[in-house]
C-alpha cells in the first residue's frame, strides 16, 4: 500500500537546517515496516541526510557549499534573479532533491546521530514544498 501527501515547510533562511521533526509532524502514522520517500519540489533547495549533533556540521557544510560554488562567477549565464539563484541551482544539483529512508517500528530507522536536512541555498526561498510517499509492507 502507498500513501503520499504533500506539504509546506516554513520558510528558513540560508543555510543547513535539521528539520527532522517539522516533517515527522506532517506524515501520516508510519507503517511497522516499509519505506519513506522525500522530494523537495523546488531546483533551489535540497535535501539531505546528514550528523544532526553538532550544529558546527551545518555550518561547516554551508561553508563548503558557498567555496564549492561561489555566487557572482563570471560565466554564469542564468543572473535574472539575482547573485544566489545560479547557485543554489548547482548547489541543489550537488546534494540532491529527494531521500528514501528506511522504516522499522513504525519510526525512521535512522542512524544515532543522522537528521533530515532542508538544504537552503537561496537568501529568501520562501517555504518548500515536500512530497511524502510512505510505501507499506
Amino acid at each position: 500500500m502507498i500513501t503520499q501527501t504533500e506539504f509546506s515547510l516554513r520558510p528558513f533562511p540560508r543555510g543547513i537546517h535539521l528539520v527532522t521533526g517539522a516533517v515527522l509532524e506532517k506524515l501520516p502514522s508510519l507503517p511497522s515496516k516499509g519505506l519513506l520517500h522525500l522530494l523537495i519540489k523546488h531546483t533551489s533547495a535540497a535535501l539531505a541526510l546528514n550528523e544532526n549533533a553538532d550544529p558546527d556540521v551545518r555550518r561547516d557544510l554551508n561553508a563548503i557549499f558557498d567555496r564549492l560554488v561561489p555566487e557572482n562567477a563570471p560565466f554564469y549565464l542564468h543572473t535574472d534573479e539575482g547573485p544566489d539563484d545560479m547557485p543554489s541551482h548547482a548547489k541543489s544539483v550537488i546534494v540532491g532533491s529527494s531521500l528514501t529512508l528506511p522504516v522499522t517500528g513504525g519510526r525512521l530507522n535512522l542512524g544515532t546521530w543522522q537528521g533530515i536536512y532542508l538544504c537552503e541555498f537561496r537568501d529568501y526561498g520562501g517555504p518548500r514544498r515536500i512530497v511524502a510517499t510512505v510505501i507499506r509492507d
